[in-house]
């Protein structure tokens, strides 16, 4: 395992750098040869067929699976041991009976105060800030339990974003939203890496939303069949021979 953040070939910009890299699953090669750059302040969507390796990818970033290769995050004018990474994770479940709101998760997660003893005043501060810019003012207390599919990504996005990360990464944030809180969702990502100059990088099996959002799109078998701007890669033969498809529109 290679996480090497100084160097690399992306100039002066800031920018995470995959090169070459594999995983291997006992005998089952997951990820072969793979290599991707994303530059700060894009959004970079991964798309593939169940299977074909997306969020074994994203954990091999995450640093929860050894690789081969070299995983490599620059940043011109900071020296860093390593890149802050924000994660939310694939379709969390949580017991709609459960009656720990919104403000007891902060709680639980960013403080060493017990819930059950209330917010300290730190945060109840924090709490607020947090979900301001997710626009979730309004959630901090409500059961987590009874959250839509798009308000849960939101407080989960909320978490992921404090403290602020170079780089965001979301396995499949779209699944269990609704058409109308799709776009809503893809319009607050679209804001949250422009304002903060962070990098996205997400898995999706919706492609409605690419062209729109997107930067770039990763089309990944096991490894890269093809990559770049949204309209090169849905129109392509690989996506059609991927998904029997043609443009995205499936």
């Amino acid at each position: 395992m290679n996480l090497d953040i100084h160097g690399g070939s992306c100039g002066h910009s800031c920018c995470l750098r995959v090169e070459n890299l594999s995983v291997k699953i006992g005998t089952d090669q997951i990820l072969n040869n793979i290599n991707l750059h994303v530059h700060c302040g894009e959004m970079v969507a991964l798309i593939g067929p169940n299977g074909a390796g997306k969020s074994t990818f994203l954990k091999a970033i995450l640093g929860q699976l050894e690789y081969q290769g070299v995983i490599a995050f620059s940043q011109p004018g900071r020296r860093s041991s390593k890149p802050r990474i924000g994660y939310v994770p694939q379709s969390p479940a949580f017991d709609p009976s459960d009656p720990v709101s919104v403000a007891d998760l902060f709680a639980c997660c960013m403080s060493k105060r017990p819930a059950f003893l209330g917010l300290g005043k730190s945060m109840k501060q924090l709490v607020p800030e947090c979900l301001e810019r997710v626009h979730g003012e309004d959630l901090a207390n409500k059961r987590i339990g009874a959250l839509s599919g798009g308000e849960l990504q939101r407080v989960l996005l909320a978490l992921a974003l404090e403290p602020m990360p170079n780089i965001l990464i979301l396995d499949e944030p779209l699944s269990g939203v609704d058409v109308e809180g799709m776009e809503a969702l893809m319009d607050m990502l679209d804001e949250i890496r422009k304002n903060y100059d962070l990098s996205i990088l997400m898995t999706t099996h919706d492609f409605s939303m690419l062209r729109r959002y997107a930067d770039q799109v990763v089309l990944i078998d096991h490894a890269v069949l093809i990559q770049g701007e949204p309209d090169r890669v849905l129109s392509s033969e690989e996506f059609s021979r991927t998904f029997h498809t043609k443009g995205g529109r499936a």
